[in-house]
């Protein structure tokens, strides 16, 4: 390891210890009675939750069954807080009673009344001792935002018992909660827990004061978090999609109140969707780059129908380092930052200058994407540039992901920096040339990629190339580089000849693929974001070997029908 990679880790250890000591004086002795205080009387609104609900999810939750998380518990009449879990994501899950959601989609009686057993059952046994996955602070958060909003269910010809023992537990929840939002882990459980205590400061009675004041804090994070561009810090996609389920029903509820409304609430909103937009292929799906995972089209339909902004998606955004191409009906995404800093790292792919491209609403080449629900070493495996389409040198990812229990899987080394040139656009084709150094340290070699599509969209041409700093052919020698592109499941590959393949849709769209400098090869690949789960795919890989091949180039054109 390197002396400069030595130091980083130093720092990074030495920034966490003073987080998980910071929350320790936070937070003081940890007991009920620490964070025990008065319990409000009522709640004043319910905020709407704009999450899509499965009628399916709640007759089998009424029934004692649990499909959460990819998995299925059968209760069997037993609490499921008293049953052993299938995984640490399916508890996660389960405690933060997102699944509520579902139940209005039940018979109003039957639903009610399961509910408020299952919530007495957690108030019972995890209500009182502040510890495990149900007290992480992004559970918490996730837990309040649905206790609220689904007050009515949970309420409804509820006893004045257990309306006490509901409101004294999320009164509960809220001061811990508050009382350690500024060490919880930054990025998105952080904003979450401000959004939460946001929520819960006006939908439940408080002093003008502490509504202010929840209210400033909110601004702080929205400020910190939602860069100029709309992109979230994380440069996660899915993240500005499952930020908006929450900040629009924030939003019309202070609105609904005659609450004066956060000062940066709107205008972050307003910025989110341009930025939603921009990583939507015309299909219809967000592109998988740095942990996003599968969108469903009624999720994202969900939200778009409140975007009030309007106009073409952005060619880039600049601040969250991704750039789009587009012509006719073709578009390219392509990923040309690196983390804003490495705390916000933990779901970041190695995957600076990956692409993802689509024609009409069909995507043909894509990156692998993140499993939603997966064991550790799988969500790591996916996060290696070999599993985004973009090019690897000596199977190495282009960024080192720490393997330390303590700090998280942060990246860090790797890319320095990236250096992007747009096309001018004077035909209406459009392109760009991106070169990253993540090979540098170890390699001596930089990265660059050529992208150009002609203006009717049908013709692409890309490039790959190693070359030393100064734009000098590699030395010979044994580096060997594989440019992978991984293939839609729902795209077929069909040989053509050594150097040719053809690309077909289901509806029988196809575009052929070629490369003369070396032979393209099929290989099996693996796809992480498939709704059903982690599937089998196809990928074709172009194999340099940079001795003799420092440059390849490759194109693509959509075959008339």
């Amino acid at each position: 390891m390197r002396l400069s990679d030595r130091q980083r880790l130093a720092y990074l250890y030495g920034h966490e210890t003073w987080r998980r000591f910071s929350r320790r004086l936070a937070v003081g002795r940890v007991s009920a009675m620490r964070f025990a205080g008065r319990t409000p009387e009522r709640l004043v609104v319910a905020p709407t939750d704009l999450r899509p609900a499965d009628p399916f999810t709640a007759e089998e939750i009424i029934a004692g069954r649990f499909p959460l998380a990819g998995r299925m518990l059968d209760c069997e009449g037993e609490s499921p807080f008293a049953l052993e879990l299938p995984s640490e994501e399916f508890a996660a899950r389960l405690h933060c009673f997102a699944w509520l959601r579902h139940m209005r989609m039940a018979e109003k009686d039957a639903a009610s009344f399961v509910v408020r057993r299952i919530i007495d059952d957690w108030i019972q046994t995890h209500g009182r001792v502040i510890a495990g996955i149900a007290w992480r602070p992004e559970v918490i958060a996730q837990r309040i935002i649905a206790w609220l909003s689904h007050s009515p269910v949970v309420l409804r010809e509820a006893d004045y018992s257990f309306y006490r023992r509901f409101l004294k537990s999320l009164a509960f929840q809220v001061r811990y909660l508050r009382h350690i939002a500024d060490t919880t882990r930054d990025g998105e459980p952080r904003l979450r827990a401000r959004i939460a205590l946001a929520m819960a400061s006006i939908a439940m009675p408080n002093a003008a004061s502490a509504i202010r004041r929840a209210s400033r804090h909110l601004d702080r994070e929205l400020d910190r978090q939602i860069l100029p561009d709309g992109g979230h810090v994380s440069r996660n996609p899915r993240v500005g999609l499952d930020l908006l389920f929450d900040l629009l029903p924030l939003r019309q509820t202070y609105v609904n109140l005659g609450h004066d409304v956060p000062q940066r609430l709107i205008p972050c909103i307003d910025r989110i969707f341009p930025a939603l937009r921009f990583f939507r292929h015309q299909g219809g799906e967000l592109a998988l780059f740095n942990g996003a995972t599968y969108t469903l089209a009624n999720e994202l339909l969900s939200v778009l129908r409140y975007d009030e902004t309007s106009g073409a998606p952005f060619r880039g955004l600049p601040q969250t380092g991704y750039e789009r191409i587009e012509a006719g009906e073709t578009t390219i995404i392509v990923d040309t930052g690196k983390p804003h800093a490495v705390a916000l790292s933990t779901t970041a792919t190695a995957g600076c200058l990956s692409l993802e491209m689509s024609s009409g609403r069909h995507r043909y080449f894509v990156n692998s994407g993140c499993p939603r629900f997966a064991g550790e070493a799988i969500r790591q495996l996916s996060r290696a540039t070999a599993a985004q389409t973009v090019a690897v040198l000596n199977d190495t990812s282009s960024a080192r992901i720490s393997a330390s229990g303590y700090l998280g899987p942060v990246i860090f080394g790797g890319v320095s920096k990236v250096e992007v040139a747009r096309y001018e656009k004077t035909d209406g084709a459009d392109g760009l040339v991106a070169t990253h150094d993540g090979y540098l340290a170890n390699f001596g070699l930089l990265y660059e990629r050529d992208l150009y599509v002609n203006a009717a969209g049908t013709d692409i041409r890309g490039r790959e190339r190693f070359m030393k700093p100064g734009g000098g052919a590699p030395d010979g020698g044994g580096n060997v580089a594989v440019a992978r592109f991984h293939i839609h499941p729902a795209i077929r590959i069909l040989p053509v000849d050594r150097n040719e393949v053809r690309l077909v849709a289901n509806d029988g769209e196809s575009w052929r693929f070629s490369c003369l400098d070396v032979a393209v090869a099929e290989e099996e690949d693996v796809f992480f974001a498939d709704p059903s789960g982690v599937r089998a795919g196809r990928q074709l890989t172009l194999a340099m070997p940079l001795g003799t091949v420092p440059e390849i180039q490759w194109f693509m054109r959509r075959e008339r029908r």
